[in-house]
């Protein structure tokens, strides 16, 4: 019998939502308010759970199908049907409210209509770079992508919307979606029925390591997958890095992360409840709020204590906001911007008489949210229509949240005419002799000697091609 797996902590080694001291010297002189009890990022990679997984996944990769049955058993406790029957996923909306019901199908169709639109605007093209010379790209759909639905402590219900949605509204023909069984009860019936809308192809009660393995390494009735995408928790983190290569990612998510940039016509009430709507995700999710009024970033810690008070998950979101939440005081609004930029959020809300400097002048984040009125939490359902897998822990650097360009691969050719080879030949056979590189010569000079070096079709060829060695 194997040991359950613990729940662990994850975050990617960079000092998410943190300033560092080189960062610091650089933005100048600033003020925190508040500083997170903890100095340091969340967490980092658990030695033990990378372990564990790496042996997990050699298992599955050696054992197939029958070590993903043992984990399933052993872990989720879960010994019946691996795969949910149509019928049952069809049906799966019958078991919620009505109001939920619909909640969710509104979430899916803003969420569709935004990857639809998304898709449309990225078009194929071709150029001609020279009489005769073709360029051209197209967008191409992986084929296969496994999505992982994760239904832990808090099951998020729009994730299908988000990676299963826009996978086939990117024209992806096969995906596949794992969700962890909850004992003797199966998969999570919201969590199902996310997936149903979403239209998934097939839906497998299956979790953690195990899932992404099998999706992976093509156990399920399946080929193995291109791509996997969807969060989880520190050990589908880690499976997902360790597979990285064999099949594409969407990222490697760390714990949620806000930021709300504020000045003093923010509402501190709604700042405090913004921040807490995120540090609720789990107890190292970093929040911060940036702001250029002192007396606002006092009344909104006020308000932190005092909504925490009667707040449900104020056992979370409280160590949260006490281990990684801070307060920073910026000068004005340039620095508050190059603030926010350092610490590159997953989530950033602007509460400010000038939201669109902001919108303008920041370069790094996950998604931004745009005056008081665009809680971060519309999005995370679905129902503001962007996605919610985001980069966390600084990554916002060089890294966006999944969209259907994730899924698509723009796919270059070139078609170039006989009449385009005075324009192409001579100035690569200069190059190739250049470097060395004898046979590239020899595909453009069998070409030229097809036509004929000093035929009339040469007469023309550009003085930078004709007359450098």
């Amino acid at each position: 019998m194997l040991t359950p797996i613990p729940v662990a902590n994850f975050a990617l080694p960079s000092a998410a939502m943190q300033i560092t001291t080189v960062e610091a010297r650089a933005l100048g002189p600033f003020t925190w308010l508040k500083k997170p009890a903890v100095d340091g990022p969340p967490a980092q990679r658990d030695p033990k759970v990378v372990e564990r997984v790496s042996e997990m996944l050699s298992n599955i990769e050696r054992t197939g199908l029958d070590a993903v049955r043992t984990y399933a058993a052993d872990l989720d406790g879960w010994t019946g049907e691996l795969e949910v029957s149509a019928e049952q996923l069809r049906r799966s909306g019958d078991a919620l409210p009505v109001d939920v019901r619909e909640a969710l199908e509104l979430g899916y169709e803003r969420t569709h209509r935004f990857a639809s639109t998304q898709r449309e605007h990225l078009t194929d093209f071709e150029i001609e770079l020279a009489p005769g010379v073709m360029g051209g790209q197209q967008y191409i759909p992986v084929s296969r992508v496994g999505a992982y639905l994760p239904a832990g402590r808090f099951p998020l219900l729009a994730s299908a919307f988000m990676t299963v949605g826009v996978a086939k509204a990117a024209g992806v023909p096969t995906v596949v979606a794992c969700t962890p069984p909850s004992g003797e009860h199966g998969a999570h019936p919201a969590v199902l029925y996310g997936a149903y809308l979403s239209e998934a192809d097939r839906v497998f009660a299956v979790g953690g390591v195990q899932a992404l393995g099998a999706m992976a390494f093509g156990l399920l009735g399946e080929e193995p997958v291109d791509m996997l995408v969807g969060a989880g928790n520190a050990f589908v983190t880690e499976a997902k890095r360790q597979l990285f290569g064999q099949v594409g990612i969407d990222l490697l998510a760390g714990p949620s992360e806000v930021a709300v940039i504020a000045d003093e016509t923010a509402d501190p009430e709604w700042v405090a409840a913004d921040l807490l709507g995120q540090a609720e995700h789990g107890p190292n999710s970093p929040a911060a709020l940036i702001t250029t009024s002192e007396e606002l970033g006092r009344r909104v810690i006020a308000a932190i204590d005092h909504q925490l008070q009667t707040l449900a998950t104020r056992e979370i979101a409280g160590a949260a906001w006490r281990d990684f939440g801070s307060v920073i005081l910026a000068h004005d609004p340039a620095q508050a911007a190059a603030i926010s930029d350092i610490l590159g959020p997953e989530h950033l809300e602007i509460q400010t008489a000038d939201d669109d400097f902001y919108l303008k002048g920041l370069r790094n984040y996950g998604s931004l949210f745009l005056g008081p009125w665009s809680t971060v939490a519309y999005s995370d359902k679905g129902i503001a229509g962007t996605n919610h897998v985001l980069p966390t822990g600084k990554t916002a650097r060089y890294n966006a949240g999944l969209s259907v360009s994730r899924f698509l691969k723009p796919l270059t050719y070139q078609r170039a005419q006989q009449e385009a080879t005075p324009a192409l030949a001579p100035a690569v056979e200069r190059i190739s002799a250049f470097e060395g590189l004898a046979a590239h010569e020899a595909t453009a000079t069998i070409r030229i000697e097809k036509i004929g070096r000093f035929s009339g079709a040469f007469r023309g060829t550009p003085a930078v091609a004709r007359n450098q060695g």
